[in-house]
Parts: C-alpha cells; sequence; structure tokens
C-alpha cells in the first residue's frame, strides 16, 4: 500500500477501545487509515491476519512490506487510487499475504471511503480477514492457472527471439533483431546496449538510446567501471532496479542516462564454452524490479543470445577469409588499354546455410596482346568453397599464359580443358575466351558452356551475340572433344562488349532466355559510361540476392587515334568443318573492309581464300589463317596460312582443259611477294599487299 505520508502514531477519537465481537468471531480484523496523517491504524485481530506482533508494526504502512509482496502491493494501490479517483464510497480486493514461515495465504479487504463537504477523501475505515478457506481449492487452480501461464508466456519469449535470431548471419544481423521493436516488445525492455570482447577491450557494437552515447566507450577495458565490464569481469548478470541504484553503482555512467527516464537494467555476460565473448545491457523505462522468474528467463535468452553472436562472428571471420582469398585470386589490377574503357566487378554470393565460405569459382582478366588486340576472360569454376577459388586461381594463370603465348582462342581454350582435366580434380568450369582487335573492332569468341555475350551498340540498342559453343573445360578434355568453334563479333566504335557469369541471369525458377532478355533491357537503358553501367549490374544483383557470385567484365571500343596502325587477326579452322571455313571467310572479309584495303579488297579475299583452302585439301591436318597490318614504309596487309605439313607447294601447269594447278599462279599474280617459311613440323605460306592510305 503506498505511502500516505508518516507521523506519530495516535488513536482516533472514535477508535474503539473493544472491536466488535462479531468481527473477531468471524477472524475479520480491522483498520482505519487517516489518508491526512498516513496512519494505518490495525486491531489485534487484523494484526493476527498479518502475522504481526504488536511491536513489530508502528502504524505506517511500509511497515506491511515484510507480510505484502511488492506485486500484490503494487495491485492494491491500484484498486484504492482507482476507487478514489472513481469517487466510490467502497472497494474490495483479494490479494495474498505473506505469513511469518514464508508462506503466502489468501486475504481479502473491504474498505469504506469517507469523503469531506467537498468531497475530498479523509479516512478509509474497512475490514481485512483470511480469506484462504473461502478461495480453497479454486484460488489453487487460479494460481496454479497464472503460473503456468506466466512459464508459457517466458517460454514464449525465448521461443520468438531465438526464432528470429536463426536467421541472423552476421553481428549486425544479430543486433538488428535485437532492436527490433518486435524483438525489444518480446524481452519488454526499451532499448539495448552491447559490446563485443575483443583483444581484452570491450568494443561497442550497439549504442542503446538515441542520444545516450557516452564519450570514451566506444572502446572501454574489462577493469574499468561499467555495468558491461563488470558483468564480463565477473561473468554474473547484474540486475539494477532503480535511478538511485544505478547512480550510486555507475556514477560516470549515469549522467548521460538521467534524462532518458531509465528506471531499470539488466546487463548480461555473453559466454560460450565458458568464455566471455560480451555483454549486452536491457535497458528499461517502466519497472522497478526482476522477478525471479524474469531474471531467468533473461539469462536463458543471453545463453541463446551469446550462442547467435558466436555464431555470427565465426561467419564473419570465414567470410573476411573468404572474400581475401577470392580478392588474392582475381587480378589486382586491370591493366589499361589503349582504344578501349574497361570495367569490372565481382559480387559475392551468400550462399545459404553456410558458415562464412560462400565463396565462389568466378573470374574475370583481361590480357595485353601485341598488335592491338586484348583478350577478355569471364568464367565460373563449379561449386561454392574455398577448393572452387583455389582451382579457379590456377586456370585463371594458364589461360592468361596460353593467350601469351600467341595461340589461337580455340588452342587457349582447349589447352585450359586439359590443363584442368590433369589438375586431378573433379571439378569442371565454364568460359568465355573473347580475343578484340581494338583497331578493326573484330571479335573472335570461343565459349566453354558459358552463357552467349552482349553487345550494346553506340545508340543504345542491345542484343544477344549467339556463338555456337563447346563443352565446358574439363569435360572438354575427358570426353575427346576439343574442337571449339570460334564465332566473330563486330564492335564498331563506341559499342561494348558485355562478358558475365550466370549469377547475374539466372534466377531460382527463372528461364535462362528471360533472364537474358531482362539483362538486355537493363543495359540498353543503362549509362553511356562502363563504370557507372557496372555499378548499375551490381547494384541489381544486389538488389536480388542469390546465392551465386557475380562476375562483369565490360569493354567499350573507342577507337584508336590512328584509325590505320597495325592489327592482327587469327582462325583456326579444322579440317572437314565447313562452319570453321565460313568463319575464316567471314574474318577475312571484315578485316580487309575495316583496314580499307580498298580496290584491292576482292583480290585479297581471293587469295587468302585460296590459300586456306589448299591447305585443307592437300594436308591432313588443321590451317590457321592470320592477317596482319604492317607498318612502316609502305602500309601492307600480309595474309599468312599454316598447316602441319612440311611438304612444300610447287607449282603446276594446269594445261589448257585443267581445273586444278591454278591456286600458286594466282597468288604470284595478284599478290606483291609471297613465300614459304618452315614452322616447327609445319609450314607457313604468306603473301604481302601494298595497301596505301585511303586506297
Amino acid at each position: 500500500m503506498a505511502d500516505r505520508g508518516a507521523s506519530a502514531p495516535s488513536l482516533p477519537d472514535d477508535w474503539p477501545a473493544h472491536p466488535d465481537p462479531i468481527l473477531a468471531l468471524n477472524r475479520m480484523g480491522s483498520f482505519d487509515w487517516d489518508l491526512a496523517t498516513g496512519l494505518f491504524h490495525m486491531d489485534a485481530q487484523a494484526h493476527e491476519v498479518f502475522d504481526l506482533r504488536p511491536d513489530e508494526y508502528d502504524g505506517r504502512p511500509e511497515s506491511l512490506a515484510a507480510r505484502i509482496p511488492a506485486a500484490e502491493g503494487r495491485r492494491l494501490d491500484t484498486v484504492v487510487a482507482q476507487a478514489i479517483k472513481d469517487g466510490s464510497e467502497n472497494y474490495g480486493v483479494y490479494f495474498r499475504a505473506r505469513r511469518r514461515d514464508g508462506t503466502l495465504r489468501w486475504t481479502h479487504t473491504q474498505g469504506y471511503i469517507r469523503r469531506d463537504d467537498d468531497g475530498r477523501p479523509r479516512r478509509i475505515i474497512g475490514i481485512v480477514r483470511d480469506a484462504t478457506q473461502e478461495l480453497g481449492d479454486s484460488a489453487a487452480r487460479r494460481l496454479q492457472d497464472a503460473q503456468d501461464a506466466a512459464r508459457r508466456e517466458q517460454t514464449n519469449v525465448v521461443q520468438l527471439t531465438t526464432a528470429a535470431l536463426a536467421h541472423a548471419r552476421t553481428v549486425q544481423d544479430v543486433i538488428d533483431v535485437l532492436k527490433d521493436t518486435h524483438g525489444l516488445t518480446h524481452l519488454g525492455a526499451t532499448s539495448l546496449v552491447m559490446g563485443l570482447v575483443e583483444a581484452g577491450r570491450i568494443r561497442l557494437v550497439a549504442e542503446g538510446p538515441a542520444g545516450s552515447f557516452v564519450p570514451g566507450t566506444l572502446v572501454t577495458g574489462i577493469e574499468e567501471p561499467y555495468p558491461m565490464s563488470e558483468v564480463v569481469r565477473t561473468l554474473t548478470p547484474r540486475f539494477i532496479e532503480s535511478p538511485g541504484e544505478f547512480a550510486d553503482c555507475y556514477p560516470i555512467l549515469w549522467p548521460h542516462l538521467a534524462d532518458l527516464h531509465i528506471t531499470a537494467a539488466a546487463y548480461l555476460p555473453l559466454i560460450v564454452q565458458g568464455r566471455p565473448i560480451g555483454a549486452m545491457g536491457l535497458l528499461y523505462s517502466d519497472r522497478d524490479r526482476f522477478a525471479p522468474e524474469e531474471r531467468n528467463v533473461l539469462v536463458a535468452l543471453g545463453s541463446s543470445i551469446a550462442q547467435s553472436m558466436q555464431r555470427a562472428m565465426f561467419y564473419e571471420q570465414e567470410k573476411d577469409l573468404a572474400s581475401s582469398l577470392q580478392q588474392a585470386m582475381l587480378p589486382r589490377t586491370i591493366p589499361s588499354v589503349r582504344g578501349a574503357d574497361i570495367a569490372v566487378r565481382y559480387r559475392a554470393g551468400t550462399a545459404a546455410g553456410s558458415l562464412g565460405r560462400d565463396i565462389g569459382g568466378d573470374w574475370y582478366d583481361l590480357i595485353p596482346l601485341p598488335g592491338g588486340r586484348v583478350g577478355a576472360v569471364i568464367g565460373d569454376v563449379q561449386g561454392h568453397d574455398t577448393h572452387a577459388a583455389a582451382v579457379m586461381g590456377q586456370l585463371r594463370i594458364v589461360l592468361r599464359a596460353y593467350a601469351a603465348e600467341g595461340h589461337t582462342p580455340a588452342a587457349v581454350m582447349a589447352r585450359a580443358s586439359v590443363f584442368l582435366h590433369e589438375l586431378d580434380t573433379d571439378r569442371f568450369a565454364t568460359c568465355l575466351y573473347a580475343e578484340v582487335d581494338l583497331s578493326t573492332g573484330v571479335v573472335q569468341v570461343v565459349r566453354a558452356g558459358h552463357i552467349d555475350p552482349l553487345v550494346r551498340d553506340a545508340d543504345g540498342g542491345c542484343g544477344r551475340a549467339t556463338v555456337e559453343g563447346g563443352l565446358p573445360l574439363g569435360l572438354s578434355a575427358e570426353f575427346g572433344s576439343l574442337d571449339y568453334p570460334v564465332g566473330i563479333v563486330e564492335l564498331d566504335p563506341g559499342a561494348t562488349l558485355l562478358l558475365c557469369t550466370d549469377g547475374l541471369v539466372e534466377q531460382p525458377g527463372a528461364d535462362l532466355d528471360d533472364g537474358m532478355r531482362t539483362l538486355t533491357a537493363l543495359i540498353a537503358d543503362g549509362p553511356d559510361d562502363v563504370r557507372d553501367l557496372a555499378d548499375r549490374l551490381i547494384e541489381m544483383a544486389e538488389e536480388r540476392g542469390g546465392d551465386d557470385d557475380v562476375a562483369v567484365l565490360l569493354l567499350r571500343r573507342r577507337g584508336l587515334d590512328t584509325p590505320h596502325s597495325g592489327g592482327r587477326l587469327q582462325q583456326h579452322v579444322a579440317p572437314g568443318d565447313p562452319e570453321g571455313l565460313r568463319a575464316a571467310r567471314h574474318l577475312i572479309r571484315t578485316a580487309v573492309r575495316t583496314w580499307d584495303a580498298g580496290g584491292r579488297a576482292d583480290e585479297i579475299e581471293l587469295v587468302a581464300d585460296e590459300l586456306v583452302t589448299n591447305a585443307l585439301v592437300h594436308t591432313e591436318g588443321a590451317a590457321v589463317v592470320t592477317l596482319r597490318v604492317l607498318t612502316g614504309g609502305d602500309r601492307r596487309l600480309r595474309v599468312e596460312v599454316e598447316d602441319t605439313s612440311s611438304a612444300l607447294p610447287r607449282r603446276r601447269d594446269p594445261g589448257e582443259a585443267g581445273v586444278s594447278g591454278r591456286g600458286l599462279l594466282l597468288v604470284d599474280r595478284l599478290t606483291d611477294g609471297w613465300g614459304v617459311e618452315a614452322r616447327g613440323g609445319g609450314k607457313c605460306v604468306w603473301c604481302e599487299f601494298v595497301v596505301a592510305d585511303g586506297d
């Protein structure tokens, strides 16, 4: 019951010297509560109801605190205050009183409120009686039901919070779950503060109420006089049940909280396997005590939160390690290429259920090549683990080495597949290699199980460059299918070539073609600058989420300052491969037109086609056709056709009716020079055409 004031105890004039025998016979005691003085007079029977000796009671309501539990006292005060406020004449309420031996017994009180002429309450006269027999088993059942409901509520709090924390992966996720409005509601707290132990100190990761940050507490020592330091040091929870207790125990901290209406706090150590990893503080503005059951619930929650936080810390450590490994495997820098704007981006996936090892084998690379050419690579090793990243790093290195050695795009891919097959790993990889001649805009593309590239024109139109592909790297070597077709894509000045891994396109349950159409539309509407466009694509991937990594390489052809500078194109043609022969003829035609051969275009196409055909007809192996622009002195266009036969070509007299034998005559008549060079186990037939600028 509330303290209404205090003075020397004295009985009112009309207080009966002898209580009513009827009251005594019914085991009822009487009281007279003087609201002006705050004195609460009880007769002998009332003393017996409360199990008090006369010398244990001084007439002040607070002296009953030993007999009335705090929660029951608050409920009594609420009933009396409401009756006074409503103008009621009486009230009645059941409550539990604690006997001398500590047991609780049901008690009933009924009071009559006396008011003065102005309606102001002056006195309350009433009775108290033992109601244990009256309530009997029904009260016990109600009490048991109330206790069961309280336990269910506590269990529900633990379950709700634990369920929410099950989806938290990072330290910030854990903090967000606990600071979320519903999370704090479950805990019954106003706000949260949290710190993690790092190198013998506590680093603050959640600051608590807005405006409550204490300067100098971002990192604190475990021995400093703060509640989080104390619980970490002692491994014991600390419950603060009044502002005064807070101010007395933590005078440095309290001035920063005094204006925030904090009435209580619970500080819990976060302990995992007997070791403190941090501490958490729950701040309250509507309570002044923690019942034993509430303390048990908070301690249990602290253990659950500690486990979630430890899991989140492990996840972040593993993720940092994986990210570092991934970055170490990717190129540290992308070289600047004269005549092109380059942008690369990488986004790590978030594989569900992983412990942070969500690292994939996606990679990109840019390889400067002689003659104004550049090799662009995009690839994806199967799997999402450190082994995939390790395989990716090795594969990236050998691809770069094969390309730098001067092998054709098809040979680069075939050699890389053999390497992966012999690496003693069960992983395969998809890959796309594009060799771009920036002087001509001709792009030779080889695809090993990878998705097609996209090309955005200078005017903004975007389309899918469909290129025939081969098996993924590793599989093509295993199944003996190493002949990779080479596709030709023309990249005009201002056009952009996009290479990406399937994480940018594929979505669970969606068709790949639909994903490509969506990506094509996004690129068409995207910014012109390749860096801004790359950022836009990664932002889209971030918004969509997903388990797969994303690698992106964008190359925009600017056009060289000297448009007729030297260039080099190369095409591999396998025997009995009409598609390869057609691609070679397309390459020759494109190069002649791009390099502005003028009036000699038809001659060059005819001679180059003749040399390729001779190599395929008169030898058993493949042919490699190479076209170059030679500068210095006269500007010349050089055609080379290499094969694996050591037999030299020879002139023959076809006669008047012959259908063969005229090939070398055409070469000799139409070119400005030709010859044969030995090349290891084969030979190279070459010829040159003088092509003047603007011819």
